[in-house]
């Protein structure tokens, strides 16, 4: 049945596009420019506290709050530093704008091995294509930076949305944008919950991007693991 396929929709962050390096290390770099010393292990668990609790208060980027996502961002990484101990509100800022703007660029992302080679041949197997991911509006910029916007009819974010993954709504809001019904759609992403069930739950097929070794969720087929990008190919060539 999967050459009744005629669009793929892709998550973006560890299944197409992953962090250089850890947070935690951009973090301190950026510290460290402006003569300040903090630990990258420190930055990466405050971080993840301040996200946290940023997400908690104001879910989506702040969707609908009147909260921009730049802005939702800008505080979240000041937040981090406070909570790793540095305080002084002009620094803060200037780090916090410093990273927002560095996160947009192909300086902090890489493409995952294989994603390149795997999206050329969808195309040119006709297969449409398009990008659901729980993302704020640098998304774009960072494909393009990466070179991989072009293979995209749609980069369809939560924010831009208005729901992330799970929420139903951002599925059929890309197969409205795909012009295909659930069916003949699959979705690649390396999230169980968000990417890999959130898709079969509004009638499409997906395929969960995990590495061999990684958590087993005793739900999903063997045929619907890839261990890595490259595998699809052989499961779409059926």
């Amino acid at each position: 049945a999967m050459l009744r396929l005629r669009l793929l929709t892709w998550d973006a962050k560890d299944t197409l596009v992953r962090l250089r390096q850890p947070l935690g290390e951009s973090y301190a770099a950026e510290a460290q420019a402006h003569g300040v010393r903090v630990q990258p292990a420190a930055l990466s668990r405050s971080f993840r506290e301040a996200y946290g609790a940023q997400s908690r208060r104001f879910p989506n980027y702040g969707q609908g709050r009147g909260l921009s996502s730049q802005q939702w961002w800008v505080d979240v990484v000041k937040q981090t530093f406070r909570l790793s101990g540095v305080h002084e509100d002009r620094l803060l800022t200037l780090m916090a704008e410093n990273l927002y703007r560095d996160f947009c660029s192909a300086r902090n992302w890489e493409v995952l091995p294989g994603a390149g080679e795997t999206l050329s041949w969808c195309r040119q197997h006709g297969l449409r294509m398009g990008v659901v991911s729980n993302f704020d509006n640098r998304l774009e910029n960072i494909l393009s930076q990466c070179n991989l916007r072009h293979h995209f009819e749609f980069v369809l974010t939560s924010e831009d949305a208005g729901f992330a993954k799970p929420d139903r709504r951002i599925f059929e809001q890309a197969l409205r944008l795909g012009g295909v019904p659930p069916e003949q759609a699959a979705h690649v992403g390396d999230d169980y919950t968000r990417d890999y069930r959130a898709a079969r739950a509004v009638g499409m097929h997906s395929f969960l991007l995990r590495a061999a070794g990684q958590g087993e969720e005793p739900e999903v087929p063997p045929e619907h693991v890839l261990p890595t990008l490259s595998h699809l190919l052989a499961l779409l060539e059926k």
